[in-house]
């Protein structure tokens, strides 16, 4: 049986991809840094479908130390993904160092070291490491510079893995376009939803639902490596 570990995959999108991969045979590794109750809930409600098929890991992923400590706890591995982000606006005159550090350790410098340290689980088996970036990583969100360039990084990371780690190795991506609206001080008032909405040619916001299957498919493609597929409902058609 096939595992998988999901960064940040106690919530929102994450527990949706941890739900999909687990209903689909994989072993579970779900990590979390502050939701403990949540990845509790969710390891106890898989290990009631299907006995010891989902573990707990606690990491902050942005604490170097932690990460490889992290990753010599896993011998088997078969799909690595790297969903665990930052997200809050950061304005080009109000951008501080805290924030640079906050969001590009979370968002790039976690995910490229994770993988380093992950690599020969994952050559054993021929896996493959799927990485959650945003369709803003093509064209940026206005007042969010640091968290744009963070996943334009995790872009190009991704197609220079495909090409470094071949044939052992797969990398691909997902760029998720409007699928759940964002939280604390990121928070959105109904006139930016109406106007977000508005310039998708699908006239809905997609589900978390949308991204945890276009994993599947990438986990599931062994001839595909080095693409970044958009989930976005056309919206990167208008911008």
């Amino acid at each position: 049986m096939k595992t998988a570990l999901i960064t940040g995959g106690a919530q929102r999108i994450g527990a949706q991809i941890t739900k999909t991969l687990h209903a689909h045979d994989y072993n579970i590794i779900i990590h979390y840094r502050n939701s403990n109750k949540e990845a509790q809930t969710l390891a106890n409600e898989l290990n009631q479908l299907r006995a010891n098929s989902a573990t707990l890991i606690q990491a902050e992923l942005s604490d170097l130390q932690a990460l490889k400590t992290l990753a010599n706890t896993i011998k088997q591995l078969d799909v690595l993904v790297n969903n665990a982000s930052v997200f809050y606006p950061t304005s080009m005159q109000n951008a501080n160092e805290n924030d640079w550090n906050t969001i590009i350790n979370t968002n790039i410098m976690a995910p490229f070291f994770l993988s380093q340290s992950l690599l020969a689980a994952l050559s054993k088996n021929k896996g493959c490491i799927i990485n959650i970036i945003d369709i803003h990583a093509q064209r940026p969100l206005k007042n969010h510079a640091i968290y744009n360039i963070s996943k334009a990084g995790v872009a190009m990371m991704t197609q220079t893995l495909a090409k470094e780690l071949a044939p052992e190795i797969r990398v691909c991506g997902v760029a998720p376009g409007s699928i759940l609206w964002p939280e604390n001080q990121a928070k959105l008032n109904d006139e930016q939803k109406d106007k977000m909405l508005n310039k998708i040619p699908l006239n809905k916001q997609g589900g978390a639902e949308d991204i945890a299957n276009t994993v599947l498919f990438l986990a599931t493609s062994p001839y595909i490596t080095g693409q970044i597929i958009s989930v976005d409902g056309g919206r990167t058609l208008n911008q």
